[in-house]
């Protein structure tokens, strides 16, 4: 596992086409965006296994 440390506003690349941005850092929580094709599922890893819980990108209007 990579373990990176990041600030907010910072960016990770993955390959080409994937980007996860720290949107904010508030005590022990962190928010990310994520930016992916529409073919690339992202799935919380919590979930359990066979619930269709998948979160597709949405355009933010930016």
């Amino acid at each position: 596992m990579l373990v990176l440390s990041r600030r907010e506003q910072e960016r990770i690349r993955l390959g080409e086409s994937i980007v996860v941005t720290i949107i904010r850092v508030s005590g022990e929580r962190v928010r990310i965006g994520i930016e992916a094709p529409p073919e690339v599922a992202i799935v919380r890893d919590e979930l359990p296994p066979g619930r269709n819980r998948e979160s597709r990108l949405a355009p933010t209007g930016t």
